[in-house]
């Protein structure tokens, strides 16, 4: 190989080491370095709810102590191994705290004597010399499975192969993972550990196609769900090779699976382990994964096995908005939150509705525009940033010129001090020393500094309390103000970057106040006439028995098919479209019918003038296909006279 030599490849390994190592620091570095900066790891300290790490059952006020452990590599090896484990469930936090916690603390009193090497995974040692210590069986079992464990979980973060062939993958080794910039300094991973072996090559190649086109938090939902759709059929005596002769019957048992587990949750989780399932089944089956089943998924998984999600009024009674006492106060107090870098979120985050992970997002570069108003003649701002939820790659909406001055303030303040090695992304709110360089600011940050200004200022709830402030309630108040004040709902979702109409129907909740204001203002318009006499003669807007194509909803097709029209909705696959009756072997026409193919053909020139006409490219093109077919049948009847597939094989041969 030209230009190799052992000197430059040792260089670039231990390049590579070094960030694999900045990687595990980084890691502990997260809710504001707690579990970097203490060696004793505390029940009441708030750094476990915000990780969300279960405290149910531990006695005692400490979880974990690596006091014991003389300071380096080895400390933060065995810190990492220890909150992966209590993040991921892999340990509960009783258990570690009962077992692995004195395990911990006499691993690091019996290595201060011994030369261990740099790391865990020079660490050396038997059964014996623990047994010289006086150790009991189970308590030399506790220590030497710590470090088996760290030691695997550890040669897998050093591994600098390629991050698909592992059982965890972590976001920021993949290139075109879609991560929002709030994801990246979380550094999230997608663990296939609990993926049946027999199975695992298939869903990881599945997976490598997912997260380069779906958003990574979708993935890692999806691989969830995956990950209880085979253990349910292993818990249930199914064997390795199940998936292939899956059948209906199977199907139904999986469904009374589901039902059970999550008979007492939201009904979301019962639906998404039924459509992302059908999902995933049906793609590896079009992609002919030799796993997937011999039946057709959709004879397998009908849609109406799909369990309802909860009903909109239910999710109406979920949305969190701010109420207007507290968001008078709030707004009237943003130079009070500290520190003072946090303030610019706040106001835009109230401007915009936006998640806090789409303001994050921003960059400097690009993230203002100003667009052309002919009806003001000026330019508008316009605030500009990516959605990577729903895959929006630019959302553009208006914001005010006070705000636009701010942004301004911002990205040539950002420029100034950015550099290639400090913020090569670009980031608006970047951090600019630390651990997280080059990451945008933290979403949970922005909360606490939101919340000790609450706190300091003292606003109370309805109960007197101080007010609970939650980063989304921004979103869900914004969505409101905008139904409130008449913003049509298309206009919403833009506004939004929802990706459907009914997305931004459960945020935009209007109040009772403004639901009877607007109810008294359209009643003084005098509409309703109960004593009114009726017109000697009414005419109906739509004939009876026919089809007013100008109301038909947004997303479904308007496709002729033989003898009427298909309203299927466009996302539905159709095998009947996509293989039509004239591409198939057993279909026979002759010149009796070239009569039936000009009137058919006349029907669908009119059905795409019609399509043109009311803008739906959609039906446009699904007719203009069929039209073709229809005219190339017809021209070889015209040349052939007799067009059928299997020529000679429709007649019986002469005797």
């Amino acid at each position: 190989m030209p230009g190799y030599n052992g000197t430059s490849l040792a260089f670039a390994e231990a390049a590579a080491w070094k960030d694999c190592f900045a990687e595990i620091e980084g890691y502990l570095s997260a809710e504001d370095g707690y579990w970097k900066n203490h060696d004793i790891w505390k029940k009441d300290a708030t750094a476990f709810a915000e990780r969300r790490i279960r405290l149910e059952g531990v006695k005692g006020s400490i979880i974990a102590d690596f006091s014991t452990i003389s300071e380096g590599r080895l400390k933060s090896e065995l810190k990492y191994y220890a909150l992966w484990s209590l993040s991921t469930g892999v340990i509960s936090a009783s258990t570690f705290s009962q077992n692995y916690r004195p395990a911990v603390k006499d691993l690091g009193e019996f290595l201060q004597d011994k030369d261990c090497g740099f790391g865990i995974t020079e660490i050396v040692i038997t059964e014996d010399e623990l047994t010289e210590k006086g150790w009991s069986a189970f308590h030399k079992d506790t220590v030497l499975r710590v470090l088996d464990r760290a030691r695997t979980i550890l040669s897998d973060i050093y591994d600098i192969g390629d991050e698909t062939e592992k059982d965890v993958w972590r976001a920021l080794r993949i290139p075109g993972a879609r991560l929002s910039a709030a994801q990246k300094r979380a550094k999230p991973t997608l663990r296939f550990n609990e993926i049946p072996d027999f199975y695992k090559a298939g869903v990881k190649r599945y997976m490598r196609r997912m997260v380069v086109k779906r958003s990574w938090s979708h993935c890692s939902e999806m691989l969830r769900y995956i990950r209880t759709f085979f253990r349910l059929f292993y818990e249930n005596q199914y064997e390795d090779g199940f998936l292939k002769s899956l059948n209906r019957f199977d199907i139904e048992k999986y469904l009374e699976w589901i039902a059970e587990a999550y008979e007492n949750d939201n009904a979301t989780y019962a639906s998404k382990s039924v459509s992302f399932i059908r999902e995933y089944l049906d793609y590896i089956q079009m992609a002919e994964y030799p796993e997937a089943p011999e039946k057709d998924v959709y004879r397998l998984i009908y849609d109406d096995d799909i369990p309802k999600r909860e009903r909109t009024e239910d999710t109406f009674e979920k949305i969190r908005y701010i109420p207007e006492p507290i968001r008078i106060q709030l707004d009237a107090n943003v130079s009070a939150i500290e520190p003072r870098e946090m303030q610019p979120l706040y106001v835009l985050l109230r401007e915009t509705g936006w998640r806090g992970t789409d303001i994050l997002n921003l960059r400097y570069d690009n993230c203002l525009d100003y667009v052309w108003d002919k009806e003001d003649t000026k330019y508008v701002p316009y605030l500009c940033g990516e959605i990577t939820k729903t895959g929006i790659p630019l959302l553009k909406i208006p914001i005010r010129e006070d705000v636009a001055e701010m942004v301004e303030g911002l990205k040539k303040e950002a420029a100034d001090r950015s550099t290639e090695q400090n913020n090569p992304e670009r980031y608006l709110f970047n951090t600019y020393k630390g651990v997280n360089l080059g990451l945008p600011y933290s979403k949970m940050a922005f909360a606490n500094a939101v919340q000790d200004m609450i706190n300091r200022k003292g606003i109370l709830d309805a109960d007197g309390k101080p007010y609970h402030f939650r980063t989304h309630s921004l979103r869900h108040t914004r969505a409101t103000e905008y139904a409130e004040q008449g913003m049509p709902i298309g206009v919403i979702q833009r506004m939004l970057g929802h990706c459907s109409l009914q997305m931004s129907l459960h945020y935009a909740k209007v109040s009772d106040n403004v639901l009877y204001k607007k109810w008294k203002e359209t009643e003084a318009l005098g509409i309703l006439h109960l004593t009114a006499d009726p017109p000697e003669k009414m005419r109906a807007a739509v004939p009876a028995g026919t089809v007013s194509y100008e109301c038909v909803r947004e997303g479904l097709d308007a496709v002729r098919v033989p003898f009427g029209v298909c309203f299927k909705p466009s996302k539905l696959q159709c095998k009947t479209q996509l293989k039509h009756c004239l591409e198939c072997a057993s279909f026979c026409s002759t010149h009796e019918n070239l009569e039936e193919y000009r009137e058919e053909i006349r029907r669908v020139e009119a059905q795409i003038a019609l399509g043109k006409q009311l803008c739906r490219p959609e039906w446009v093109d699904k007719n203009q296909a069929y039209l073709e077919l229809l005219m190339a049948m017809a021209d070889r009847i015209c040349q052939e006279g007799i067009v059928h597939k299997n020529g000679s094989l429709r007649e019986e041969p002469n005797a």
